[in-house]
């Protein structure tokens, strides 16, 4: 039997494999309320034990016990512990997946706004922040199954900062400083989010992601005073 005509999964310690079939999140009838709240259980268990023990030591059979079912109940809507941990980064990022509607975010300026407001509601889900941090500093080793997620999500997200800060700026920043800042911001983010998770007391994230974003824009902005960055709350704050 073919590679692809197998998926393999995780138990515990020992490896397996199954014919393949198509996972149930990936079906085409809509789910029912029901189902979507056992893949949700299931996304937010594999968050926690990924966040908590990384990809290569989160087992199935642990995620299975979090949300209540088991083991195969797990496979049957995520199909293999690969595409569960790209299920639970998709649904970590507020896309749609396994049939769960996904989280609309701003346009514009207004993103800039959102940047701060995601950060802020950050502060009280750390297990969401240790999560992305373990997850994403195992995404660089070499055949790890996120790779070419994390890969595109920071140029999504670089390239979508670009256009803010073009907008922002009426187009005329210099490129290059353009492209750099957006660099800038994402690993003043990220990085924050680990010396945070070491030692909470002496980071204020919020903070100092504004006074980071002020600093970079302003520069941009050669003088002028007519940009105006939302800071408010949003319900739609995506990690």
């Amino acid at each position: 039997m073919s590679a692809r005509a197998r998926e393999r999964f995780d138990l515990s310690n020992e490896t397996a494999t199954a014919p393949a079939v198509t996972p149930a999140a990936q079906r085409v009838q809509k789910p029912q309320r029901k189902t979507l709240e056992r893949r949700e259980a299931v996304l937010k268990a594999a968050l926690s034990v990924f966040g908590a023990r990384g990809y290569n030591n989160g087992a199935l059979a642990e995620i299975a016990a979090q949300a209540g079912m088991t083991h195969a109940g797990v496979l049957h809507h995520f199909g293999s512990k690969e595409a569960l941990l790209i299920a639970v980064l998709q649904y970590r990022d507020g896309e749609e997946v396994a049939g769960i509607a996904r989280r609309e975010q701003p346009t514009g300026k207004a993103f800039l706004g959102h940047l701060l407001d995601t950060v802020r509601e950050n502060t009280t889900r750390p297990g969401v922040v240790q999560a992305y941090a373990v997850l994403s500093a195992e995404s660089v080793t070499d055949g790890h199954p996120a790779q070419e997620y994390f890969r595109g999500r920071l140029t999504g997200l670089r390239e979508k900062l670009i256009g803010v800060i073009n907008e922002a700026t009426d187009f005329v920043a210099d490129q290059q400083e353009v492209h750099e800042t957006a660099s800038a911001l994402i690993a003043v983010m990220d990085g924050l989010q680990v010396q945070w998770l070491l030692d909470p007391a002496a980071v204020d994230m919020p903070r100092t992601v504004e006074l980071v974003l002020e600093e970079l824009v302003g520069r941009l902005m050669a003088g002028r005073r007519d940009i105006v960055v939302p800071i408010g709350p949003s319900s739609d704050a995506t990690p």
